[in-house]
């Protein structure tokens, strides 16, 4: 896709770099295979291993835990390559980083840094994160998940909910209420009392491994808890990281619809011409391109916050909002130029558009980001 307003100027050498590494390997080895892959409701387990071997796994992260030491615009840039392949795979690699490594990493203990960092960065295992209950939605003061201490650890009881990576995670980073508030824990699929269950006849996302996980009295050793935080802070933190990796990815499923529908209608004829050459299809085009370019101009935009340390979680709430209702906009747009084909697996666009029906919802639904912002305007809070 052509970069209208030039904003790879903005972008380092290693941004660069890696979203070049990213958009190739997209194309080898997703793109051949996805369609498929969506269709049988299967993850591509084959690219678990590369994608580790790739070093996109945590990689913000310093180095001696396995991370590449990078900067929150490559990591922005590389959830928007890998969207573009689909949003699954953006999924694995982001639950994997920002909602597992990032406590581990934040909020973990030396000991439980070095001993599950490493080996989530190379994919030698992989986690999932247990937030979401049945009944909960976006609303932590609502969790009826609950952990009791014990002598020598915790007795967790409680059910999540639409978990990415739960169908083959070696380890879940569950939050639950404690007497001192939300404390995180780091329940390994081993330990007694923890099962996972698939989520059947989703219509969305899948191409992912995403799950529901059952703690009957699942012991777990003090040692598992996560020691450095306590109340809300420590998932909304999370799904703050999180938030920022959707709008990057999104916008990525919104290119790959773009390019498409500029093939498609450049290549279809009818009436004698190209489509392309009438009127409302270029009314539609450049929409499509107008609003995937806005998204870029926030995202770089709150990229270079972060890495600056100077980002807000309500900037993030508007920049996620914003990419995924564009992004689900462009999807449908470019749904209706490929008239018939649109609803083809033949064609990504039909994948991409069902994919972004979940992200719109995911990391909180874009009228709870509404509310965030409304509060940030304001000065009240609609939610309590």
């Amino acid at each position: 896709m052509e970069d209208f307003l030039l904003l790879d100027e903005l972008l380092s050498d290693e941004s660069k770099l890696m979203r070049e590494s990213t958009r190739e390997f997209i194309n080898r080895e997703v793109k051949p295979i996805i369609g498929d892959a969506f269709e049988k409701a299967q993850f591509p387990m084959e690219l678990i291993q590369k994608i580790g071997e790739m070093g996109l796994l945590g990689c913000t992260l310093p180095e001696k835990y396995g991370g590449l030491d990078s900067n929150y615009m490559s990591y922005g840039i590389i959830n928007q390559e890998l969207e573009r392949g689909d949003s699954g795979i953006r999924s694995f690699v982001s639950t994997q980083s920002s909602l597992c490594m990032f406590p581990i990493f934040s909020f973990g203990s030396e000991e439980q840094k070095k001993k599950y960092l490493p080996k989530l960065a190379s994919a030698e295992l992989i986690a999932c994160f247990g937030l979401t209950e049945p009944d909960g939605g976006s609303d932590l003061t609502a969790m009826d998940t609950r952990a009791e201490k014990t002598t020598d650890g915790w007795i967790v009881n409680g059910t999540k909910s639409w978990s990415g990576n739960a169908l083959f995670a070696d380890l879940a980073v569950v939050w639950a209420q404690t007497e001192e508030g939300i404390r995180g824990f780091l329940i390994e699929k081993e330990f007694n009392g923890f099962q996972r269950i698939d989520l059947k006849k989703k219509m969305s996302l899948r191409a992912s491994g995403t799950g529901v996980l059952v703690m009957e009295n699942c012991f777990v050793p003090e040692e598992n808890c996560l020691p450095h935080v306590k109340g809300t802070e420590g998932p909304r933190s999370c799904l703050n990281q999180a938030q920022y990796a959707v709008a990057w990815g999104v916008i990525g499923a919104a290119i790959d619809c773009y390019e498409m529908a500029v093939q498609y209608t450049t290549e279809r004829k009818q009436f004698g011409k190209p489509i392309a050459s009438f009127q409302l299809i270029q009314k539609d085009l450049s929409k499509m391109l107008t609003e995937i370019t806005k998204a870029q101009l926030m995202n770089v935009r709150l990229g270079q916050l972060k890495d600056e340390g100077k980002d807000t979680p309500d900037m993030t709430s508007m920049a996620k909002m914003n990419a995924c209702k564009e992004a689900l906009a462009i999807a449908r747009l470019s749904r209706n130029l490929l008239g018939a084909n649109g609803i083809s697996l033949e064609y990504p666009v039909i994948r991409h558009m069902i994919n972004l029906e979940s992200t719109l919802t995911s990391e909180g639904a874009n009228n709870f980001h509404q509310l965030v912002l409304g509060e940030h305007i304001t000065g009240f809070n609609a939610l309590s």
